[in-house]
Formats: C-alpha cells, sequence, structure tokens
C-alpha cells in the first residue's frame, strides 16, 4: 500500500481492515511517519517505506523488528524488495511514477490511483505492463466504472467514453469571478473528501482533463472519443456510448471505498459499509457541459495529450508548481491553468523515452514554471 497516510491510503486501510482475505506486507508514506508508524503497528506490516529521509529515523528507532527504506525512491524500493499479489499506487503526484513502473517491471498487479503515472509516461506504463503481463486495474473512481461497463466488450462496440465531473464548487461561475478565489473555498469540495491536490485539481477541471490522458492510455480511446460531461450530484462516475446508440451507466454514491475494494478485490465484490443508494430519494439527476471559457484547463489537457507524452509530462510538471504556488498564497486561483498552459507551449518536447528522460524533463519543466508564475505575479 503506498501513499498509505493519505485520503485514498487510509480508506484503502479501512476497506482492507474488514476484509478477511487481504494482508498488507509493506506501506509507504511521503513525510507523515507518525501515521505509517501507527498503521504499521495496527496491521502487524514489517517493511515501511518513507520519502522524506529525516522523517524515516521515527520508524528506524520506534519500529526496530522492521525493515525501513527512506529517500525519494524509498515506495520504488519497497515494491522491488518485499513479494505482493498486488500493489496500491495512492501516492499524489509525479512522485509516484517510479513505483509504479517498478511494480509492473517485476509483472505485478497494479491497482493505480496515481493518475500522474498515465499523464507523464502512459507509453512507457502501458509498454511495462504489456511486457509482464501484470493487470492495470484503476482506482479512481470514474476510471473503475469505465473498467468495469467495458469488461468483455470489443473496442469496436464502443463508440465513446463520458467522464462525469462534479463541475467543483465554482460551477456556474463566471471567469472574472475566479480571480478572488481563496484557496479555503477551492478546498471545499461538494461531494467528494479529498486531499488538497487533487480538490484544486477538481476545482479547476485541470482533474477532468489529466483523467480524459488517464483514460485515452488505460483504455486506448482516441481523444476524440473520450467526452467529458458534468454532473454534480456525483452519482453517475462514468459512462460508455455503444455503436448502437445505446448509453450504459456506472452509478453509486460518492464513496471512494467502492472503487478501492473492488481494485483490491478484482474480479470478486465484496460488501462495502452499508450505505446503499435509494434511486427513489436520490430524485432528479443532472448533467450539463463544461465551461471551458471559465475553466480552460480540460482544454490545454485535451491538447497537450493530442501533442503526446512529452507536452503531458510538462503538463503535470507545471501544474503541480501552480497549484502549489496557489496554495502558499503566490499565485491567482485563475492563474493556475495560465502557468500551465504557457509552461506546456514553452517547455513541450518529444515523448520520453526512459525513465530517467522523464525524471530530467519534470525537473527542468517546474523551474520554467516557477518563472512563470514569478512573471505572471510581477505583472498582476
Amino acid at each position: 500500500m503506498l501513499g498509505s497516510t493519505g485520503s485514498i491510503g487510509r480508506q484503502a486501510l479501512e476497506v482492507i481492515a474488514g476484509s478477511s482475505d487481504l494482508t498488507v506486507v509493506g506501506l509507504s508514506c511521503g513525510s507523515n511517519a507518525e501515521l505509517l508508524l501507527e498503521q504499521a503497528l495496527e496491521f502487524g506490516v514489517p517493511h515501511v517505506a518513507v520519502a522524506h529521509a529525516k522523517k524515516a529515523a521515527v520508524c528506524s528507532s520506534l519500529h526496530p523488528e522492521g525493515v525501513v527504506w527512506s529517500g525519494p525512491d524509498a515506495a520504488a524500493q519497497l515494491v522491488r524488495e518485499v513479494d505482493a499479489d498486488l500493489v496500491l499506487n495512492g501516492i499524489v503526484g509525479f512522485a509516484g511514477l517510479e513505483a509504479t513502473l517498478a511494480a509492473l517491471g517485476r509483472g505485478v498487479d497494479l491497482a493505480l490511483a496515481n493518475k500522474e503515472s498515465l499523464v507523464c509516461a502512459g507509453c512507457m506504463v502501458r509498454a511495462a505492463a504489456l511486457a509482464t503481463g501484470a493487470r492495470l486495474i484503476p482506482v479512481d473512481s470514474e476510471h473503475s466504472a469505465l473498467f468495469q461497463l467495458m469488461l468483455g466488450r470489443e473496442t469496436s462496440e464502443i463508440d465513446s467514453l463520458v467522464i462525469t465531473a462534479s463541475g467543483g464548487p465554482f460551477r456556474g461561475w463566471a471567469r472574472d469571478a475566479l480571480c478572488t478565489v481563496t484557496p479555503k473555498q477551492a478546498l471545499a469540495h461538494p461531494t467528494w473528501n479529498m486531499g488538497p491536490k487533487i480538490t484544486i485539481d477538481s476545482a479547476t477541471l485541470m482533474n477532468k482533463g489529466l483523467e480524459v490522458i488517464e483514460a485515452h492510455h488505460l483504455f486506448d480511446i482516441p481523444y476524440e472519443r473520450i467526452e467529458v460531461v458534468v454532473h454534480p450530484q456525483s452519482i453517475v462516475h462514468s459512462l460508455i456510448r455503444l455503436v448502437d446508440g445505446a448509453l450504459l451507466a456506472h452509478l453509486g454514491l460518492p464513496d471512494m471505498r467502492v472503487p478501492i475494494s473492488y481494485a483490491l478485490h478484482y474480479p470478486r465484490r465484496l460488501p462495502v459499509g452499508k450505505n446503499l443508494m435509494d434511486l427513489a430519494r436520490t430524485g432528479m439527476l443532472f448533467f450539463e457541459e463544461p465551461d471551458e471559457e471559465a475553466f480552460p484547463s480540460l482544454s490545454v489537457a485535451r491538447a497537450a495529450g493530442l501533442q503526446g507524452d512529452g507536452a503531458t509530462c510538462v503538463l503535470n510538471a507545471a501544474n503541480e508548481v501552480a497549484v502549489h504556488a496557489f496554495l502558499a498564497g503566490r499565485l491567482m486561483f485563475s492563474g493556475i491553468p495560465e502557468v500551465v498552459a504557457e509552461t506546456v507551449h514553452r517547455e513541450a518536447v518529444d515523448a520520453p523515452t526512459t525513465f530517467a528522460e522523464v525524471v530530467d524533463l519534470d525537473y527542468r519543466t517546474r523551474a520554467a514554471a516557477e518563472m512563470v508564475v514569478a512573471e505572471l505575479t510581477q505583472n498582476g
């Protein structure tokens, strides 16, 4: 379980605690070593990894019978050294890519919640899975829904994929009004309880852009056949449009434990709590087109996807920098897509062919994006 102290990780451990079929053999985190240690002791996990080297000392001193890896590549080391039937990658951001490649390289099935792995190196990740035969099982609610809807179907039967978006906390806002948005407002998601980075991405609609790229790589569907529709209730998680005109939908209450449990137990299904949806009480469901004028991140991401893995790697790095700058008070909310678009325009290159090239491109892009943030701040 990689990223066990984050939102996905904590919910995954809830699912695991309620299952008699699952045993945790390794945990990783970025810097929350105290919580990681609590989790390791509760679940009897002997192997842990902490990206923050100094924080790893906490685990080393208080978990003397365990094995502790530390440093930026600690999660990937954990995956390479510890035998497991399945790796759940819940790491946030680019930091999760190396562990994704490590798991697939070993031929270990991967439950993927780290969408950045596919955004930054989709072709590389797909090739790694194909080479070893490892299964790639999506954990994002939208892609889990698509995965389930497409089971047993030929690609030739599918006209298009339809990914739903909640619209975030600013659905219906005009573009000018978004200039005054504060981090507190942007972190108040109306339906999902997520970590800060993905919550901001949801507010800008960048998350949907990243999910379009992810869906393209997961299901080998061209970008022009991947739609996005705003659905504020977050009840319909995704749909597939078939060539005969039929539209199939996956419905459920917004609870990430459901796709997590499905990925952990695939292909079986087990009960997840008792929070079942009452269709009569749910009432009407609403759908609308995304406002890409007020929220240009979606079109910026789609355009980068059409350019290839080089552009999408730049897109991801620039977005991480811009979101961090916004949360730190150095950039307006409306400046996030501006930073991303300008950085992609300046830095987009051919697709990297090795992990080292991806890392180098990510590093260079972050420096370039910081320069764009500084320029916008000076001009703004």
